[in-house]
């Protein structure tokens, strides 16, 4: 397939007509119940695309936009990032919560991130949650929210906060490694695996979190010393304790298996848990150099970069095994950049996808209208969702990160939503974790003797939890789509000339329910 082709395929992706109406607030009790019948009518089948963006916290890239803001101005922060994606039509924020062994959380194991207060180990005064906060106010708004964990890096080199009493580097040092101008924790350590399964598994248990993410740090990227060579990552304690219980893998096996073991582990230890909330994983988006045989993976410098040699990070075995449910590969380069094609990295990661998990491609959005980053078009992330779109078997997209969202870089933010997010779009079902429907909702249409105005008013029935609900409303030819919060279970119809009214329920696994349906007559409605 070539690049012509797929963007003409992503042109003609996704050609429904749904837009979002004004979301109605309950009517006064002054009410009158109407009885109106069902009809044989089908409304058009919602689109599937995870619409993501990551909210990036270590050193204050995204939120907050710097260290020491007052609550409310963190709060005011969140919220307009929250809204803005609402704005676009995103449906899903993955929100980083962990970015070096601290929290942006009120943790058991962790201090509280410097991106706070600019102190580790100080928390926010007033104090509020930051990470309850953001699920709360996602949710309110019919986002999900995806927490982004790290689970090695132990301290940034750009951090300027002393390191806190609380930290891991303090309570546990045998279990941190000093390596260049970070502090990283040993993936050889047992111990390490064990906390990182506790701060995940105390998270799914306290939050509503909707998913768990890992990004691309593994065995950290290497660092060089004065004379430019790789420093050895420092990990000869524990290779020495596996070399002497018997272990028979070679060094670089041994370091691959011990993040597989981990990976498993976060996979297992979710979905016993919780098994809606889905694990994502965005590694760096080659697997190997030479995987297809065209992609070279040069650096500018000339060497090749082996994210399965250099981070020990084998991306392909976690996904032919199932040990996630989507996986969004780093694909930062462009459509037309051949020794890394966007177009011809997706189609390869979609052919090693045997279990049938969703592939969903980063996007580097934060390229856009950079001088120091390439200075992308924005038009250039505007082909690569098309092309994404022309590629049987995507899940979606996620944009890296908010910031040029939120910026407006090189008119982006306008571009997203008249050309390629048009309509509001559900985020993809996961039909391997749980493919049972909701109910049908039992709907009831009232009438306001004050205003005129109908309401419609539905409840959920059956056992399956709902996340969502679909509003699809019909005048003439034409649906107009709503996805609503879970809270919302009223809506005002103030167009008189509205004749079809559906809704149906989403589960937590992003299975829609059967749809009810009810025909609204005009003469019912006093104009």
């Amino acid at each position: 397939m070539n690049i012509k082709t797929i963007l003409l395929s992503g042109l003609l992706a996704i050609a429904s007509s749904a837009v979002i109406p004004t979301i109605a607030t309950a009517v006064p009790a002054q009410t009158q119940k109407i009885k109106l019948s069902s009809q044989n009518i089908i409304p058009p089948t919602v689109p599937r695309e995870f619409r993501g963006a990551w909210i990036a916290t270590v050193l204050n890239i995204d939120w907050p936009s710097r260290s020491g803001l007052t609550t409310q101005q963190q709060k005011t922060e969140l919220l307009a990032i929250l809204d803005r994606a609402v704005a676009l039509k995103l449906n899903a924020v993955v929100f980083q919560i962990r970015p070096a062994a601290d929290a942006l959380y009120n943790s058991p194991y962790d201090p509280w991130s410097e991106s706070i207060t600019g102190q580790m180990g100080k928390p926010p005064t007033p104090f509020y949650d930051p990470l309850e906060f953001a699920v709360t106010e996602a949710h309110k708004r019919g986002l999900e929210l995806h927490a982004w964990f790290n689970p090695y890096r132990a301290y940034h080199a750009s951090s300027k906060s002393p390191i806190s009493p609380k930290h891991i580097s303090k309570t546990q040092p045998e279990l941190v490694k000093q390596y260049g101008k970070y502090l990283w924790l040993d993936p050889g350590e047992k111990a390490v695996q064990d906390l990182t399964i506790k701060v995940i598994q105390d998270v799914i248990n306290r939050y509503d979190i909707d998913g768990v993410h890992i990004d691309d740090y593994f065995y950290p990227y290497p660092e060089k010393d004065k004379q430019g060579k790789n420093i050895e990552f420092p990990d000869q304690t524990s290779w020495q304790k596996y070399v002497s219980s018997g272990g028979k893998l070679n060094r670089s096996d041994w370091r691959r298996e011990n993040v597989n073991t981990l990976i498993q582990r976060i996979y297992q230890t979710v979905k016993s848990q919780k098994p809606w909330v889905k694990v994502g994983i965005s590694p760096f988006g080659v697997w190997k150099p030479g995987n297809p045989p065209q992609i070279s993976n040069n650096n500018n410098n000339g060497t090749a970069f082996n994210p399965y040699e250099q981070l020990y990070a084998d991306s392909r075995k976690w996904l032919q095994q199932g040990w996630l449910d989507y996986l969004s590969p780093q694909l930062y380069w462009r459509i037309e950049q051949t020794a890394q094609s966007y177009p011809v990295l997706l189609n390869w990661w979609l052919t090693q996808n045997n279990q049938n998990r969703l592939i969903i491609p980063g996007l580097y959005t934060s390229r856009v209208a950079n001088p120091s980053q390439q200075n992308w078009s924005p038009q250039e992330i505007i082909y690569q969702i098309r092309t994404t779109r022309g590629f049987a078997g995507t899940g979606g997209h996620i944009h890296f990160s908010i910031k040029p969202l939120m910026e407006n870089k090189g008119g982006i933010s306008n571009l997203l939503p008249q050309e390629v997010y048009t309509q509001p779009a559900l985020t993809p079902a996961y039909p391997w974790l749980n493919n049972q429907p909701p109910g049908k909702p039992e709907l009831t249409i009232t009438k306001d003797q004050k205003s005129g105005h109908l309401q419609l008013n539905w409840q959920a029935k059956g056992q399956q939890k709902t996340q969502l609900w679909v509003l699809q409303t019909q005048t003439g030819n034409e649906w107009k789509t709503n996805i609503l919060p879970l809270e919302t279970t009223s809506y005002l119809l103030t167009n008189p000339q509205i004749q079809n009214v559906a809704i149906s329920a989403v589960s937590r696994y992003g299975i829609q329910g059967e749809i009810t349906v009810m025909g609204v007559k005009e003469n019912l409605i006093k104009k």
